[in-house]
């Protein structure tokens, strides 16, 4: 299927154009991870698996989850691609622990995991998340819960994020619609890596993404994460993201709210935005978008903070550190091309959850 000409398939950007305007997506779900970049270009997810359709939104039994709910669907030690049976809201008893080789794809049915506890990525690898809703998101009181078909331990208290990854690799968190979860919205720590967060709409939240736990977690050194087309929408503070440590790309994401600060971190991480829209607001003193923490002026100035193409706005002020990136030898390789800040409201345009239709472009 070539482009679709009018106005149900409007693909904006370079992710969403390798697969939205094909009418015959539904039945060909798994071109999807043909259209991963940025860090995360290597996800695969359940590609290699069967379908596992949910059926049963209930989550009663964490230790023999029942076949039919999403809880079993994640749990097993087989790569799967997971798909919902219709719209459905899912309120999870405690976090829902996800084992490698996995696709969650919501696409065709309006899902919502909400009200209850959220989804952990323990020291896995190949997992996307695509087309849901996560909001509402508590705190779980841990207990007897599995994580794969063999296993199940005692987990402790989450703490209400709504994606946590932790030794995660290869990740892939794309279309996603988030808001006002206990603690971040999507957490990545203890070396987590290899992760492409993209096309995400983001609302009525504080500490929206932290990546890197610890000014101490120097294992955080590998983490590399491409933060591209999402929209930071109403009601958000802070830590858009915040950076520990490693290396993050964040580029063609459009920022319409923030009340602290955009863009933030310490223990010198590289950050390089590209081709961003920074709107700062109106009613209050908070028009840079970034934040440095725990450092002297004398130390961040080391730490390679750059912006190009940024298009900032209502005095919005990014305050630059280090050495231009062309004078760093830095590799491009995962590295999406950016466009200039005038596009991020395009290609942002159908961030979040999409409502998909079978036979008909999405």
């Amino acid at each position: 299927m070539g482009k679709h000409r009018g106005e149900r398939c409007m693909a904006t950007n370079p992710i969403d154009r390798c697969w939205r305007c094909r009418s015959n997506w539904a039945a060909d779900r798994k071109r999807l991870v043909r259209c991963v970049l940025g860090f995360g270009r290597r996800t695969t997810g359940g590609l290699l698996g069967r379908f596992y359709v949910v059926t049963d939104p209930s989550d009663s039994d964490l230790v023999n989850p029942k076949p039919g709910t999403l809880r079993y669907g994640v749990v097993q030690d087989e790569p799967l691609w997971i798909i919902f049976a219709r719209d459905m809201i899912i309120r999870l008893t405690q976090e829902l622990i996800i084992n490698s080789n996995k696709t969650i794809d919501g696409r065709g049915a309006n899902v919502h995991i909400a009200g209850g506890a959220g989804l952990t990525l323990q020291f896995v690898q190949n997992v996307i998340v695509h087309g849901v809703h996560i909001h509402d998101i508590k705190a779980g009181n841990g207990g007897l819960i599995r994580d794969s078909a063999h296993h199940f331990g005692l987990r402790t208290r989450s703490d209400g994020d709504g994606i946590s990854l932790f030794g995660a690799s290869n990740i892939w968190i794309d279309h996603v619609s988030m808001s006002n979860c206990m603690d971040g919205l999507i957490d990545a720590i203890n070396a987590s890596t290899a992760i492409t967060i993209s096309n995400n709409h983001f609302t009525r939240h504080n500490e929206v993404m932290l990546f890197g736990a610890h000014d101490m977690s120097s294992e955080d050194q590998v983490m590399q994460v491409t933060v591209a087309f999402n929209h930071f929408g109403r009601g958000l503070i802070q830590r858009m993201p915040r950076c520990r440590w490693g290396f993050f790309h964040v580029l063609n994401n459009d920022y319409t709210h923030w009340l602290m600060y955009a863009v933030g971190g310490s223990q010198h991480p590289t950050i390089i935005s590209q081709g961003n829209r920074y709107i700062a607001p109106s009613d209050i003193n908070a028009k840079q978008v970034t934040k440095r923490d725990y450092a002297t002026e004398e130390q961040w100035r080391q730490w390679t903070w750059r912006s190009e193409g940024d298009l900032l706005m209502n005095g919005a002020f990014f305050v630059q550190s280090g050495r231009p990136r062309s004078n760093l030898g830095l590799s491009r390789v995962g590295m999406i091309k950016a466009k200039p800040g005038t596009f991020a409201t395009r290609l942002t345009r159908y961030s979040g959850a999409l409502t998909c239709k079978i036979n008909a472009p999405c």
